[in-house]
């Protein structure tokens, strides 16, 4: 694990993440952060919102609820528990006396209010980024041109300032938020070339210097262990290997902050799948890359991950260091999951003894005693309720 990450810097900040396709709950309630430098591993069984809650996050779906903070800037938002908050409070002003009226009627003023900030954060954040990187860029360029001594040397500042201005305003927040997707083969166009695929995000940013295009994507390529051979050659001439490693070039390319890393190895066979995590942690260190590792092999998280957040059906149970979550499990799923991972010992695989997660006989959630999401150590979080809480901080002799 990197020692080198910044407990201060907080890259993506996710808070109250909910996300509903009609009645189901693919995610519900859920909330973490990723540290600037970090793996997060996000695990669980097929099914539990791990993929939704990735493609939450880079705005393929639009939120039900809660808000994702990149880089300091909200940049989804959902209006879902402010429409809720407001019918809730119509309903009890039918009943309520003139002072918790008064109470009501500014609750329901507030969270028009936050409907009306939400709207905008997720449909002006690009554009909010573009005037920051403008901005920037202005200032840039004004230091320089006073420092130019001769006529040419302030042309050609003018010229570069005039293409990065043109292609500044075409910059989205976003792009800074790559992923990387589960099946290599779907997320490859068959019509294009490699060359086109993986250079396709910089023209969409507006790159029009086909000679530096070229040079990035043979860069790229070598980089991530093909040749520039590859470049003129269509997705069908390659392995599922490689075919991963064009669609981890496509998003390295971008030189992303965050990179999404949807089950990079799960089509893969094993001796492949050791090459592809090989691969992402040499440009980690390489590129400086802060990466979402999203996966149901929790031998691999534990590898590759620096902190892990365990899913099961839409909510976060548990989320610690990676250390600490192998040495203490306490939430039982986690310990359900944990009892599953195979042995490479056969004498040992024959005595291990496997956990079944039942919710009902595990929970007993029907009174007020509700559970959410606590830290029972530092940095320890699980999702209890106060009686569990407590048998919690026991079992850690807190």
């Amino acid at each position: 694990m990197s020692s080198a990450i910044n407990q201060q810097d907080t890259l993506l900040r996710v808070e109250h993440l909910c996300q509903y396709f009609g009645p189901t709950k693919a995610v519900d309630d859920v909330s973490f952060d990723i540290k600037r430098g970090e793996v997060f591993g996000l695990v669980g069984e097929s099914g539990c919102g791990k993929t939704t809650t990735g493609r939450s996050i880079i705005k393929i779906y639009d939120i039900t609820s809660g808000s994702i903070y990149f880089e300091g800037q909200r940049i989804c938002a959902g209006t879902r528990s402010y429409v809720e908050a407001i019918k809730a409070a119509k309903a009890e002003m039918k009943t309520a006396s003139p002072e918790r009226k008064a109470e009501l009627q500014a609750v329901i003023a507030e969270n028009k209010n936050q409907i009306h900030l939400a709207k905008y954060d997720h449909k002006h954040s690009d554009h909010q980024y573009v005037e920051t990187l403008v901005a920037q860029l202005n200032a840039e360029y004004a230091e320089n041109l006073k420092k130019a001594k001769t006529p040419e040397e302030t042309e050609a500042l003018k010229k570069k300032y005039r293409e990065d201005l043109r292609i500044a305003k075409k910059t989205k927040l976003i792009t800074k938020i790559q992923m990387i997707f589960q099946d290599p083969v779907a997320s490859l166009n068959p019509r294009m070339t490699v060359k086109e695929i993986i250079s396709e995000g910089l023209i969409i940013n507006g790159i029009r210097d086909k000679e530096y295009l070229d040079q990035k994507v043979y860069e790229i390529l070598e980089l991530v262990g093909l040749t520039r051979e590859h470049a003129g050659r269509y997705p069908h001439e390659f392995s599922g290997g490689q075919k991963q490693r064009i669609g981890i070039a496509r998003s390295v390319i971008m030189h992303p902050d965050l990179l999404i890393a949807d089950e990079p190895v799960s089509a893969l066979d094993v001796s492949i799948q050791a090459q592809v995590i090989n691969l992402l942690n040499d440009l980690r260190e390489q590129l400086g890359l802060t990466i979402l590792f999203i996966a149901h092999d929790l031998s691999v998280v534990k590898y590759f991950s620096d902190r892990i957040g365990v899913m099961y059906f839409g909510k976060m149970v548990e989320l610690a260091s990676s250390d600490e979550l192998f040495a203490h499990p306490l939430h039982p799923y986690t310990k359900s999951l944990l009892s599953a991972i195979p042995l490479p010992d056969p004498i040992s695989e024959k005595k291990r003894t496997r956990m079944r997660y039942d919710p009902l006989s595990a929970h007993d959630y029907n009174g007020t005693d509700q559970p959410s999401l606590r830290e029972v150590a530092p940095g320890h979080f699980v999702h209890c309720n106060d009686a569990e809480y407590m048998a919690y901080r026991r079992e850690m002799g807190l």
